[in-house]
């Protein structure tokens, strides 16, 4: 089946501490201009989706906000469903509650039906850990918008979440329910966003298990990148191979969009 749309991680992939890698903005847009559908995966939670639009456009990448797509959106479509009404204690670092609409936030001393952790940074304390696992102990259900162990900056690999998230989980004796990538659920939003089937999509990312193996298992074809927290250590033990590795976004249109053009080109991994 022939190749119709990209899908894009952002950190790690386009940008690194909300600069531009090389090739990046160049990259998107010959993907643009070959006829492929665009859209961007984040599980990026210190910003909302404009937020990010606005920072990933500042440095030269063309993105629509309604393109991207957050763990943060996920999520909030996900407390609608499983908690209607439900209030929310939110562990997060950074704004996020644009892509929180209609999902209430508990306010003090009201007890929450849902604590969601989104993305770590100072704000994950001992006395905030305690208090959202204290909630659990009550009875809310825990969510966590993505299960990131770590992710790039400018000074290094930073621990993220999903190092906090194993030790709630066994200290509270219960498991996360996770929305964020890789999800099946983020998955089949992109898909639908730009109205195309598993087998017609790529998903470009530096995490070999939640961007490119995840996608993988959903039937589209995955692209590992060597930049942002791509290492060659965690790629030799993952659970299975991705389709394509390359060095870095800037060579991802020379990989697709030959193939884009022949509309009998079918996409088989390499």
């Amino acid at each position: 089946m022939a190749c119709r749309a990209v899908f894009f991680d952002i950190d790690g992939v386009l940008t690194v501490s909300w600069k531009a890698l090389p090739g990046a903005a160049d990259a998107v847009r010959r993907i643009r201009e070959a006829g492929l559908a665009v859209a961007f995966l984040t599980n990026t939670t210190s910003r909302s989706r404009a937020s990010i639009g606005a920072a990933l456009r500042s440095v030269g990448v063309g993105v629509a906000d309604d393109e991207i797509i957050t763990a943060a959106v996920i999520g909030a479509a996900y407390l609608r469903r499983r908690h209607p009404g439900g209030r929310v204690h939110l562990l997060n670092s950074g704004d996020v509650a644009p892509d929180l609409d209609g999902v209430p936030i508990a306010g003090p001393g009201e007890r929450p039906d849902a604590v969601v952790l989104g993305g770590a940074g100072p704000e994950f304390t001992h006395e905030a850990l305690t208090e959202a696992f204290r909630h659990v102990l009550d009875g809310a259900a825990l969510v966590a918008l993505h299960r990131n162990l770590y992710w790039a900056t400018d000074d290094g690999l930073a621990l993220d979440t999903g190092a906090y998230l194993a030790g709630l989980e066994q200290a509270a004796g219960v498991r996360a329910s996770v929305v964020g990538k890789p999800a099946p659920e983020f998955f089949r939003a992109a898909l639908e966003l730009v109205g195309v089937e598993p087998g017609e999509a790529v998903m470009v990312g530096d995490d070999v298990a939640h961007d490119v193996l995840g996608a993988q298992a959903m039937g589209l074809t995955g692209v590992l990148v060597r930049t942002g927290k791509f290492r060659e250590e965690t790629l030799a033990a993952a659970d299975a191979a991705p389709d394509h590795v390359v060095d870095s976004v800037a060579d991802v249109p020379a990989l697709l969009v030959p193939a884009a053009a022949d509309t009998a080109a079918e996409w088989s991994g390499g």
